[in-house]
């Protein structure tokens, strides 16, 4: 199957070898992003409400340069590194997608790239 890779100068680069999204068989894949604000390429101040603003912001501008937006998303992967967070990252999240909301879980890791708060990936449609 062939895969197409998307990608935007709206965030920030790569922070190891991957692409930001690669389209392939109808679907979009969307690889992990964290807060990071490409006009400085650092991860934002704040706490993980402000770090899943970013990060909803950055998957947006993904999801644009594809011709797509978070109304085709159809799976969202969230990982914490605090499940204290998880209700004010959920408040962001409810904000940013319509409904139908799509399929997700949320997990608790140990550690995200950059000592991110947050990390979503996603799949569209």
């Amino acid at each position: 199957m062939p895969k197409d890779v998307v990608t935007t100068d709206q965030i920030a680069p790569p922070v190891g070898p991957f692409s930001a999204a690669v389209r392939a068989g109808g679907f979009l894949f969307l690889s992990g992003q964290v807060g990071v604000d490409p006009r400085t390429d650092k991860l934002v101040d704040g706490d993980a409400a402000a770090q899943a603003e970013q990060v909803l912001t950055n998957v947006s501008a993904v999801l644009l340069a594809s011709g797509k937006s978070l109304a085709d998303v159809v799976r969202v992967g969230v990982f914490l590194t605090d499940m204290a967070d998880y209700a004010a990252v959920n408040a962001v999240y409810r904000r940013h997608f319509p409904e139908p909301f799509p399929a997700r879980t949320a997990v608790c890791v140990a550690a995200l790239p950059l000592g991110a708060k947050v990390e979503i990936d996603l799949i569209a449609h």
